[in-house]
């Protein structure tokens, strides 16, 4: 069974910096994109953030989130990274993990696990 499970939220000013993390489990990192998406109380779901770890690293950032956050993972531990900086209070939200439904960033993602509540107080 495909499993994702978030970590590494919190209570933070702004300003301030956050590192989440997420295991993954019952797929291989080297064949799937994977990534972060967040959603806010009475806010659709937003992606804020993709990357191909066993196809040469390549990410993809929301506009909102571009300079300030940064995706990495570790294939070998299936274990992906959100380093969240200079946060804002528009960045509070719960944070999910999820796998793509293939390498390409385009087809969405097909499974997420619980997620991880990320608040920024100004």
């Amino acid at each position: 069974d495909v499993q994702l499970q978030a970590s590494g939220g919190g209570l933070v000013q702004a300003g301030g910096s956050l590192r989440l993390s997420c295991v993954a489990s019952g797929f291989t990192f080297h064949g799937y994109a994977v990534g972060w998406f967040r959603q806010a109380p009475g806010k659709e779901r937003e992606v804020v953030s993709c990357i191909r770890v066993g196809g040469g690293g390549s990410t993809y950032y929301d506009d909102s989130v571009k300079g300030r956050f940064t995706i990495s993972g570790d294939g070998a531990k299936n274990t992906l990274y959100l380093q969240m900086d200079s946060l804002k209070p528009e960045d509070t939200a719960v944070y999910y993990c999820a796998k793509v439904g293939s390498n390409y960033f385009s087809d969405g993602m097909d499974y997420w696990g619980k997620g991880t509540q990320v608040t920024v107080s100004s």
